[in-house]
């Protein structure tokens, strides 16, 4: 930690009051955002003794990090370069800020949710004639309507596959229903859809269906299930037999899913039921979704950060986090006795809810089921620790393998492998991956577009590849990936591939690297200097770990690779338009999804797209349609 005499100046200035603490790093990162309803024994517990005495100037003991503390703390702490501090009324509005603060600023030693961007979403796009009900990560188009956020995309697709069942709403992407065929999909014909496409269901009555999913999603059974059965009673009162049954069915349906799922008596109401466990780095909260009285859902979320944080304080953290994601709020949240009286989020939630939230303890049984979600919560700690245990003693015995067979000093604890994706001789790239310690480090990983343009030569490329990410680590690029020195290098291919890398990492004058080549129809290890492959076992830990890198690296490079083609070709026809500049070019891109759907649109749908001229609609048209010249066909150029 910085020793400053400004660090120990601010540590002697903070006040006795509730507030909200900001730790930041020598480049002001905002490393940690905490709250307390004493900001000064809050901070100095971070430290090895109080600041007893007021004057700037204290001890260099007392500036250390407390012995014995959680490897966590003693990062934060010695990182730390200068604190702030922001006195408030009371604890409550302490951690509103708190949770505004998180959000924006992002700390990194603060608990939060693991893969927190990606948690999956149910839309529903009613800016359609007819919504379609899918599956999303996103959820900032205001004409849409979203639920979630749904712990795992699993979870999302069960749940769309049981709306199918019982609402059959139109699963056609696109915004309009339908095929250019004009006939029903195979959807139509296994139940799944009432084909809107082809009028058999009304602009009326699927936005009725809309509405009935929207019920259920919002867990409004109660109220569902009452519809239904008026619907189904009206319809069988007008002879409408098998309207009446389709009724019937989804009524049935709806009873079932309440009768497996009802959580005690209709007393309990609508709340959320958190349950947390807390064992070592490893923190899960369960949150069970209590609507109308029936246990709607479950859901599982596993933190980050948490080092020896206390469970109510993960909970904080969970909730800061999950209500901010959250579309809905209910009235209560229920949390177990043994963190209750150490949660003050009644506030926070009220606050972002827009009405009175209260956070309690339960009786009955809503206490029954804080204690079950305690129990769940504890079992997936067990279980993914014990998964914990299972995958760091199979990466340890694949490198001690590794090494072994390859005769190297140690364990490779950090591999790299490369890997070239082209077409034909465009659009060429290499890919590198990174794994330490058996494990994907994703954040090192890096692609490399190719500069050789000599044709369709792997090799080559290969050797490009391997020159220019040694030459970085021989210059000490200040890139963390680049300047990481490998133990182990492996390239996708045989000898050629292996003998053209050698040759790029002597052209880069590289330190002595260990390197092999892995080919695909055997699993076939070359080794430089050696003739015939080295063939491990095909049951063993280190082939294993081998190939997982080798269809990593492949996968990285493809994606790449697809990603340069997809630009390319937009490139090559959207740029050539005439009129069209950037606003325009992303409008129309916008509006029609993939350059091949606007070369095949008609005069009216180009007249269509939003802020786009009818004049200059009708001239894109006609390039796109005129009898083209020799040098006016559109070809994909090379990728830089």
């Amino acid at each position: 930690m910085p020793e400053t005499s400004l660090l120990r100046e601010q540590l002697a200035a903070v006040p006795d009051q509730p507030g909200v603490y900001v730790y930041r790093d020598s480049d002001d990162r905002v490393l940690y955002v905490g709250k307390a309803k004493s900001l000064r024994r809050r901070v100095l517990s971070y430290f090895q003794a109080p600041l007893t005495d007021p004057s700037p100037v204290a001890s260099d003991a007392r500036m250390s990090a407390r012995s014995g503390q959680h490897p966590k703390i003693d990062d934060l702490v010695s990182r730390i370069a200068r604190v702030e501090t922001i006195v408030t009324a009371t604890e409550g509005e302490a951690l509103i800020l708190e949770a505004n603060l998180v959000k924006r600023q992002r700390p990194p030693f603060n608990v939060k949710l693991r893969d927190d961007k990606s948690y999956p979403y149910i839309g529903i796009s009613l800016d359609e004639a007819y919504p379609r009900v899918y599956f999303t990560r996103e959820r900032h188009r205001r004409d849409r309507l979203y639920f979630g956020p749904f712990s795992s995309a699993s979870k999302v697709r069960e749940t769309l596959s049981m709306i199918g069942r019982i609402f059959p709403s139109r699963p056609c992407d696109g915004p309009e229903p339908g095929r250019s065929s004009g006939v029903p999909c195979l959807d139509f014909h296994i139940k799944r859809c009432l084909a809107p496409c082809v009028g058999y269901i009304s602009h009326h009555d699927y936005r009725a269906l809309t509405d009935q999913i929207i019920a259920f999603l919002s867990g409004q059974y109660r109220g569902l299930e009452e519809q239904l059965d008026a619907q189904m009673r009206v319809a069988a009162s007008a002879q409408q037999y098998e309207q009446a049954a389709v009724y019937r069915n989804r009524l049935g349906a709806v009873r079932h899913l309440m009768e497996r799922q009802v959580a005690a008596t209709d007393q309990i109401g609508s709340v959320d039921v958190l349950g947390v466990a807390v064992i070592d780095d490893i923190a899960n909260v369960q949150v069970m979704q209590v609507r109308d009285g029936v246990l709607s859902d479950r859901q599982s979320f596993f933190l980050e950060g948490v080092g020896d944080e206390d469970p109510a304080m993960v909970l904080e953290g969970f909730a800061i986090e999950y209500y901010a994601m959250a579309l809905a709020i209910p009235p209560l949240v229920i949390v177990s006795r043994s963190v209750g009286a150490r949660l003050d989020l009644a506030a926070l939630l009220s606050e972002r809810r827009g009405a009175r939230t209260d956070v309690r303890t339960g009786r009955g049984d809503r206490d029954r089921l804080a204690v079950l979600a305690e129990r769940n919560a504890q079992l997936a700690v067990d279980q993914e620790r014990r998964r914990h245990d299972r995958n760091r003693e199979r990466r340890r015995e694949a490198l001690t393998e590794l090494q072994e067979a390859l005769g190297l000093a140690g364990p490779p604890i950090r591999i790299e492998c490369y890997d070239i994706s082209n077409l034909g001789d465009s659009y060429a790239v290499a890919s590198m991956v990174v794994f330490e310690a058996g494990a994907p480090n994703k954040a090192h990983y890096r692609h490399f577009t190719m500069h050789f343009d000599g044709g369709q030569n792997d090799f080559a490329r290969m050797r490009e590849a391997l020159s220019r990410r040694f030459a970085r680590l021989r210059d000490g690029e200040g890139d963390l990936s680049f300047g990481a020195h490998p133990a182990l290098v492996v390239i996708d291919g045989g000898k050629g591939q292996l003998s053209a890398a050698i040759d790029g990492m002597r052209d880069a004058d590289a330190p002595d690297v260990s390197v092999i080549g892995l080919a695909k129809q055997r699993e076939e290890v070359f080794l430089p200097g050696r003739s015939d492959p080295l063939l491990l076992p095909e049951a063993s830990a280190g082939l294993r770990l081998l190939t997982q890198i080798r269809d990593e690296a492949h996968r990285f490079a493809l994606r790449h690779h697809r990603t340069s083609r997809g630009r390319g070709m937009t490139r090559s026809l959207i740029d050539a338009l005439p009129g069209v500049g950037p606003v325009r070019r992303k409008a129309i891109l916008n509006h029609f999804g993939t350059p091949d759907r606007v070369a095949q649109a008609s005069r009216e749908e180009l007249e269509g797209v939003p802020g786009l001229p009818p004049k200059v609609a009708r001239e894109i048209w006609e390039h796109l349609h005129r009898a083209p010249d020799a040098d006016d066909v559109p070809r994909a150029s090379a990728a830089p």
